[in-house]
């Protein structure tokens, strides 16, 4: 632990992506190298676990002892190599501007089209910046960023690993998973509107579902779909989620939907099921909940779309590979994103597929489990230490 020691500025939280980015991240580059962390204050109950609470806790600084530059108040000047958040397509970091030896940005975004100002701001503070997937980082280059590279997001394996073990519940029942926000980029309209049609064909069918969505804007954006009636009335999660699935034709007697689970909670919940449908329409990233999903041992049925593309094969998963472009438009009628639209009829083609070979569904989960072997939290946090140190 000779190494000089470096900055990293991350969200954390077990709910959502970047949350659960932030913390791995941290801990696996604390093993490799001294760590600063700098974040938003938190709990035990934002970390989820009490040794990794205690060890974050010892590393933590609050933004406000670092120290401001002289000449520019509000940029902190730090004197080694910073990894920073990046908020989104605006390439700004998530929580303060800075002066350092060496700055890499970390981002994930769902968009083509970047704005050319921010490009050239990106290209003048940034050293480099890291996509979380090759989808992500050609943007970028088409773009104009001139410095990127790839680091693909890792699977803790002492928590998502394939088990041989008896499935406990739901077991006369085939059963489908779909996981993250709910949104449209996020493709649940598809899921809903593809179980209808298996719901229909077969009695003994079970929609499971982990779509909290803490953010209005993006739970919003399912009003522009073509699939379904977006219908989620004021009264609780619970009863919006119910009010969806019966308009749009759906038994709630055949869908479970979960609330927010502890991280630790998930795998038990994966291996209660037969297959996870993941159409989404983009991705920034490689999809953390799909690459779970596969970790435990689950066949999926995804869309062969950006950032899928960097983690799933007709080997380890059923790819949906017949793809239409999906344009979102403002009030003026400029495209303001372009996403891939993955076919309903080949949805529902894999799903009856899997509804009819549940042994072959284990043989691809058990490849799946394979291939997600290669992508730990370690070896991202090992690209990442040579990215600010060029010490391998």
């Amino acid at each position: 632990m000779d190494d000089p020691p470096i900055y990293i500025s991350m969200p954390r939280g077990v709910n959502f992506g970047w949350g659960v980015c932030g913390i791995h991240l941290t801990l696996n580059l604390a093993d490799l190298v001294r760590v600063t962390y700098i974040t938003d204050p938190f709990t035990l109950e934002d970390i989820g676990d009490s040794s990794q609470y205690e060890r974050l806790s010892s590393l933590w600084r609050p933004v406000d002892d670092l120290p401001a530059c002289r000449d520019l108040s509000e940029t902190r000047c730090l004197d080694h190599p910073v990894l920073q958040a990046i908020e989104g397509k605006t390439l700004r970091p998530l929580y303060m501007k800075v002066k350092a030896p060496r700055v890499i940005g970390y981002t994930f975004f769902e968009t083509p089209f970047l704005d050319p100002d921010q490009v050239a701001w990106a290209n003048d503070y940034y050293d480099v910046v890291a996509a979380g997937s090759t989808w992500c980082r050609e943007v970028l280059e088409n773009q104009g960023v001139r410095n990127t590279a790839t680091v693909i997001q890792g699977v803790d394996p002492a928590l998502f690993r394939h088990e041989s073990r008896e499935r406990t519940d739901h077991r006369d029942k085939f059963v489908v998973f779909s996981g993250g926000k709910l949104e449209l980029r996020k493709g649940q309209d598809l899921v809903i509107r593809a179980f209808k049609v298996l719901q229909d064909r077969h009695e003994d069918v079970l929609l499971v579902n982990s779509w909290f969505n803490l953010w209005d804007a993006s739970l919003m954006t399912m009003r522009f779909s073509p699939y379904i009636t977006f219908y989620m009335p004021k009264g609780g999660y619970f009863h919006a989620v119910s009010r969806l699935m019966e308009v749009n034709g759906i038994d709630p007697q055949k869908v479970l939907t979960l609330p927010p689970l502890p991280h630790a909670r998930m795998p038990e919940i994966y291996s209660n099921t037969d297959c996870g449908l993941f159409p989404n329409r983009c991705e920034g990233g490689t999809n953390l909940v799909l690459m779970e999903y596969m970790a435990c041992g689950g066949a999926a049925i995804a869309s062969m779309s950006s950032g899928h593309r960097d983690i799933i094969t007709t080997d380890n998963s059923l790819p949906i590979t017949t793809l239409k472009a999906f344009t979102m438009k403002d009030r003026e009628g400029r495209v303001i994103e372009q996403w891939d639209d993955p076919s309903l009829e080949e949805i529902v083609e894999k799903l009856e597929w899997a509804y009819h070979h549940r042994d072959d569904l284990k043989k691809i989960g058990r490849k799946a489990a394979q291939s997600m072997e290669g992508y730990t939290w370690r070896k991202a946090a090992e690209e990442f230490h040579y990215l600010l140190t060029g010490d391998r």
